[in-house]
């Protein structure tokens, strides 16, 4: 048991470092491709409320009921929550 234990929280610990690694590199994708767009703020929150929304539809139905629908959106909010505070510092950077 110990040892199946130890298996899981390492499983546990590689996904959440490729989740991270993932965010990381999804920030630097649209922290370039936003800059020097002259978006205001509204646009931009109706751009992360959009890409969240489409997050929750798209993931919702790839993972076809494996995961709670309030789990997959609290998952889905958390990541562009991330993603959006990465590239709005990386924005305000330049």
């Amino acid at each position: 048991m110990a040892s199946r234990l130890a298996d899981l929280v390492r499983k546990a610990r590689r996904l959440a470092s490729e989740r991270d690694r993932l965010i990381e590199d999804l920030a630097d994708d649209w922290a370039r491709a936003l800059r020097g767009q002259d978006l205001s703020a509204a646009d931009l929150e109706e751009l992360w409320a959009g890409l969240t929304e489409d997050a929750v539809r798209r993931g919702g139905a790839a993972v076809g009921g494996r995961w709670p629908a309030q789990a997959w959106r609290a998952e889905a909010q958390e990541v562009i929550a991330r993603v959006r505070a990465k590239v709005e510092a990386a924005l305000g950077e330049h």
